[in-house]
C-alpha cells in the first residue's frame, strides 16, 4: 500500500500494463507468500482499518479486505490505453471477478484467460487441477480490441503455410495456404454460382453463404488467388501468403506449449539461482511475456505488484532484447527476500548467468532499488511528521492539489521559501516549518515577490494560521488551508 501511494504522484494514469500474481489464499501456509493473508503487515491493516472483528474474519474476507484497496490503487496507475491482468485460480477466482467488477466496472472486463499449468496428468484430486486464470480488464475495453495486438506465428503455426513447388521454401512471400472461403449465415449478396476452371458450379453449403461479395471474390480470382485443389474440381479456396499474416488473434485457451507450465517455470528459476530459492511455483518468462506480446507497446511502462521471483521484469528485458523496444518495469515486494531472490534475478538476467557451455548471456539494462521510506507523512495524532524531509512534504502537496511535476520548483527559488509552483493561474505556497506555527499574515504576503508577470490570479496557501479576514481574502482571490486539517490523506 505504501509503495503504491508512493508511485502514485509520478505514475498515475500512467502504466500501461499491470500484471498481479497475489496470493491465492489456498490456506498452504508452507508456501512463500504466506499464502493465509496473515502476513503481520496486513494483520495490523486489518486492525486498523477493519477493527478487531478483522481477527474473526474468514479467509475470503481478509482476501478481499487485503486486496481492495490495493486493486483501488493500480486502477488509478493504470493509463486510459492500459490494462490489468491478474493471476489467480479457482480458490478466489469468484471473489476476485466480482471484486474487479465492482472497482473497474462490469464493462472493463476483457476476458478469463486459462492457463494450462500442467503437461503431465494430476492424479491427486477427484478431478485433476490443470490449470488457473488470467483475467484481462481494460481501462478502456470498446477500444482494447483495436489497441491490442497480434500473437506472433511460431514456426510450428507457420508450417502450414507451404510452397507446393519447394517443400523447403523459406520466403514467406510464396508460402501460403487454402482457407474456405464461406461463413456462417445468410446474406443475399453472397449467395451466388461460382463457376470453376474445369465447368463446375458450386454454391455455398446449406446453412453458409460465400465469405464475400461476388465483386471482391472476382477481383480475387483475376489475381490469382483463388484456389479450386490439386484437379481443379475443389470448392473455391482463398489463397493467403504467409507474408501477409500479422499474428493470430489470442485466444482464452493457453496451453502449456505456448506459454509453458510450472515445472518450466521452476527449472528456469534454478537455473538462475540455484535450487533452494524458497520458491516452488514461480511463473515462467513465456507466459508474462504472453501477456507484453498482447498488451504493450516498445516504450509501455508495466507493473508487477506481488513481484515475487521477478519474472516480469525477466519477460520485458527479454521482450526489448526481441523487438529493440524501451519498456521500463516497475516491481513492487513486501517481502525480505526482495533484494536476495526479487532483484537478484533481475541482475543476473541483466549481466548473464551460467557457467561454461551453459552460460546464458545477459539482455543489459539496468534498475534502480529503492526502499519504501520509514517515515509516515502523518504521524498517529494525524500531524504532519517533522522527520519527513520537507521538499517530500512539497512534492506531495503538489501531487494532492494537481500541480504538475513540470510546474514544481524548488524552495530556493527567486519568489519565496514556500512557493511551490503555479499552473492555470493559480499559486501554491507550503508556509510550514517543523515545530514551528506559521501564519498567513500581511507580513508573510509582504515577502512573496511576485512581478507583474508572475503574479498569478489566484494563491493557495497552506498555514498553521491565518489572520487576515474573509473579506481581504475573497477580495486577494487568496485561499487559505489549514495544516494539516485541510491536507489530503491518500
Amino acid at each position: 500500500m505504501e509503495a503504491l501511494k508512493a508511485l502514485l504522484p509520478e505514475f498515475e494514469n500512467r502504466i500501461d500494463c499491470i500484471y498481479i500474481d497475489p496470493p491465492y489464499n489456498t490456506g498452504n501456509e508452507n508456501w512463500v507468500y504466506n499464502d493465509a493473508v496473515n502476513d503481520p503487515r496486513i494483520l495490523r491493516w486489518l486492525n486498523k482499518v477493519v477493527g478487531k472483528e478483522g481477527e474473526d474474519f474468514s479467509r475470503h474476507d481478509k482476501w478481499l479486505c487485503m486486496m481492495y484497496p490495493r486493486l483501488k490503487l493500480l486502477w488509478r496507475l493504470l493509463s486510459e490505453k492500459g490494462s490489468l491482468w491478474f493471476s489467480i485460480d479457482d480458490a478466489e477466482m469468484p471473489c476476485a471477478r466480482l471484486l474487479m467488477d465492482e472497482i473497474a466496472g462490469q464493462q472493463s472486463f476483457v476476458a478469463a484467460n486459462v492457463w494450462q499449468k500442467r503437461y503431465s496428468r494430476e492424479n491427486r484430486g477427484a478431478i485433476g487441477d490443470a490449470h488457473e486464470y488470467v483475467l484481462v480488464y481494460a481501462k478502456t475495453p470498446k477500444s482494447f480490441k483495436h489497441r491490442r495486438n497480434l500473437i506472433p506465428l511460431d514456426e510450428k503455426q507457420a508450417r502450414v503455410y507451404r510452397n507446393p513447388e519447394n517443400r523447403k521454401e523459406t520466403d514467406p512471400s510464396k508460402r501460403w495456404r487454402a482457407l474456405p472461403m464461406t461463413a456462417q449465415g445468410y446474406r443475399p449478396n453472397q449467395m451466388y454460382e461460382i463457376i470453376g476452371p474445369n465447368g463446375t458450379v458450386h454454391l455455398p453449403p446449406d446453412g453458409r453463404c460465400w465469405s464475400m461479395i461476388e465483386l471482391e471474390f472476382l477481383k480475387l480470382k483475376a489475381a490469382g488467388r483463388i484456389y479450386w485443389g490439386k484437379d481443379g474440381n475443389a470448392q473455391p479456396s482463398v489463397i493467403r501468403y504467409l507474408s501477409e499474416v500479422n499474428g493470430l488473434v489470442p485466444w482464452t485457451w493457453w496451453p502449456h506449449e505456448d506459454v509453458g507450465h510450472t515445472d518450466e517455470a521452476k527449472k528456469e528459476i534454478n537455473s538462475i539461482l540455484g535450487s533452494g530459492n524458497a520458491f516452488d511455483t514461480p511463473k515462467g518468462t513465456r507466459l508474462i511475456q504472453r501477456i507484453l506480446d498482447i498488451a504493450t507497446d516498445e516504450n509501455s511502462i508495466v507493473l508487477d505488484l506481488f513481484a515475487g521471483s521477478g519474472t516480469t521484469a525477466h519477460a520485458v528485458l527479454r521482450k526489448n532484447a526481441e523487438d529493440n523496444g524501451t519498456r521500463r518495469f516497475i516491481l513492487v515486494e513486501m517481502m525480505d527476500y526482495a533484494e536476495t531472490i526479487t532483484a537478484e534475478r533481475v541482475r543476473r538476467v541483466m549481466d548473464g548467468y551460467g557457467e561454461g557451455d551453459k552460460r546464458v548471456a545477459g539482455l543489459g539494462g539496468s534498475f534502480i532499488f529503492h526502499a519504501v521510506g520509514q517515515h509516515a507523512l502523518f504521524d498517529d495524532d494525524g500531524h504532519l511528521n517533522p522527520a519527513v524531509d520537507v521538499n517530500t512534504m512539497r512534492r506531495y502537496l503538489a501531487y494532492t492539489e494537481g500541480l504538475p511535476a513540470e510546474a514544481v520548483v524548488a524552495s530556493d527559488n527567486p519568489i519565496a521559501p514556500a512557493y511551490v509552483g503555479s499552473h492555470d493561474g493559480r499559486a501554491l505556497l507550503f508556509h510550514y516549518q517543523p515545530h514551528v506555527g506559521t501564519t498567513l499574515d500581511y507580513e508573510f504576503l509582504a515577502g512573496l515577490r511576485f512581478d507583474a508577470a508572475t503574479r498569478p490570479e489566484r494563491l493557495v496557501v497552506y498555514a498553521d494560521y491565518c489572520t487576515l479576514g474573509e473579506d481581504f481574502l475573497a477580495r486577494a482571490r487568496i485561499v487559505f488551508k489549514k495544516i494539516p486539517r485541510d491536507l489530503t490523506r491518500l
